[in-house]
């Protein structure tokens, strides 16, 4: 199985999550050709996690519960705290890339409400909780 970066398997991670969240399919029938472990491992935590990940989103939000979130939003917050919650990846990095995966995927005003709701999940201490 080939290894890739970090930032691509987050990537792919988010994009399954996409589909997963989209579609309401399994999420090993959405892998197509390799995946390699860390974005399965990753896209399988969050999915394990989802109920749990959305109420700490929605508890952040204040305007928004997590289901009303863009399904690229979404999946990208998750996403985010699963990596914070995994201790891993530096915070800074998390937050990087969780902004450039909303700005990519879905708009600017996406990647400034992933950076508002994830500053303040960081700053109340419950990025960090499990």
């Amino acid at each position: 199985m080939s290894t890739i970066s970090r930032r691509e398997a987050r990537r792919a991670a988010v994009f399954m999550l996409f589909q997963w969240d989209v579609t309401g399919r399994p999420l090993g029938s959405l892998y197509e050709g390799e995946v390699d472990d860390y974005t399965q491992q990753l896209a399988g935590a969050v999915t394990e996690h989802a109920e749990a990940l959305d109420a700490r989103i929605t508890s952040a939000s204040d305007d928004w519960t997590a289901d009303r979130l863009g399904a690229v939003e979404r999946n990208v917050l998750r996403v985010a705290l699963e990596e914070l919650d995994e201790g891993v990846v530096p915070l800074e990095v998390v937050l990087d890339e969780a902004v450039t995966l909303a700005k990519r995927y879905a708009s600017e005003d996406a990647a400034r409400l992933v950076n508002g709701i994830l500053g303040k999940l960081v700053r109340e201490g419950e990025a960090s909780e499990h």
